[in-house]
């Protein structure tokens, strides 16, 4: 079996200093693109990859992150996983998947003791730890590199990457108006998360320029859970005057509403209309598919590993573009 390549192998072939190719391995800067790219070529040529100790050792870094999530969605959380791990592999960091709960008293300083004890280079945190502000001053005055996918507060401060919520809810508010609907249910996410707030002013701004009175009655309260989307469709579609569609701040929760109707007996899209957001395989795993808005969770997430790691400081904000997926659980407004 042939012996693992070293460094000073890259170094020989590249045709620079052993250091140099340290360097780079390090996303390091003072390195011109020409050398960069006579190394990268090297390590491709001989399978390099450099010893995870020897690298933490030569150049005091871990060459670990971690991604911070407390989001009840598995679809959510699967992709935003991929998307950071993915990225990382390509840069040779390892990633660690670090569950937290952001309500908790002691949040911050498990956090913070995360980071020390295991010498991370940086943090990745999405939603809905994106909020906290106690946990991004603390970063800031420690000097810990992070990057945040979606973040609702100190947008100003670090690195992020996210999607503009509030057009995206505004076009699936706007296909549901321009298919004859004027009463739009709208099932909202926890407050904790900023896309729930971003989501609810898409939807209320879609009404509002199609002429349609926003009714509060008609916003019913999720957790961006499956049983809290049940919940609210049971709350509305209970009543007299129900809804003719209902828009879910996410594809769990809308899910959830099309079992209720199911059960009900109620003609998805015949007699009601229901879309959601994310298009996670969820959304046309179910019958009929869900109209839906494709959220780039995975790339979000890899978009935010590269700020984080890619040596790439500007730019310092990535926004990515969303798309309305039409599907079967839409259709035309009954006629009363």
């Amino acid at each position: 079996m042939s012996s693992r390549p070293t460094i000073k192998e890259v170094s020989k072939i590249a045709g620079v200093s052993f250091k140099t190719v340290s360097r780079v391995l390090n996303n390091e800067k003072h390195v011109s693109e020409a050398t960069r790219r006579r190394v990268e070529e090297a390590v491709a040529r001989l399978n390099f990859r450099p010893s995870h100790a020897a690298r933490t050792l030569a150049g005091r870094r871990s060459f670990s992150v971690a991604l911070l999530y407390d989001n009840p969605s598995p679809y959510y959380v699967y992709h935003v996983q991929h998307g950071a791990q993915q990225r990382c592999d390509e840069l040779g960091f390892r990633l660690l998947h670090q569950p937290v709960d952001a309500e908790a008293a002691d949040f911050v300083p498990q956090v913070m003791a995360l980071i020390d004890e295991a010498h991370l280079d940086g943090v990745i945190i999405s939603p809905p730890v994106t909020e906290s502000t106690e946990l991004i001053e603390t970063l800031e005055r420690r000097g810990v590199p992070y990057v945040r996918i979606a973040p609702g507060v100190k947008r100003e401060l670090g690195m992020l990457a996210a999607m503009d919520d509030v057009a995206a809810a505004r076009e699936v508010t706007e296909h549901l108006v321009g298919l004859g609907h004027r009463t739009i249910a709208f099932i909202h996410g926890p407050s904790t998360h900023i896309s729930s707030r971003e989501r609810l002013k898409g939807y209320r701004g879609a009404l509002e320029a199609a002429g349609i009175k926003f009714d509060e009655d008609l916003v019913v309260p999720g957790d961006y859970s499956f049983a809290s989307g049940r919940e609210a469709a049971r709350t509305l579609l209970a009543r007299a005057a129900r809804p003719t569609a209902i828009f879910a701040g996410n594809d769990e929760m809308a899910a959830g509403a099309l079992a209720v109707a199911h059960e009900f007996n109620i003609a998805v899209p015949g007699q009601l209309s229901i879309a959601g957001f994310d298009d996670t395989d969820l959304a046309s795993a179910v019958w009929p598919p869900l109209t839906t808005i494709r959220q780039p969770v995975r790339e979000l997430a890899y978009a935010a590993a590269d700020l984080l790691l890619g040596g790439k400081p500007d730019p310092e904000q990535v926004t990515l573009g969303h798309a309305l997926i039409v599907r079967s659980s839409t259709g035309p407004a009954p006629k009363r």
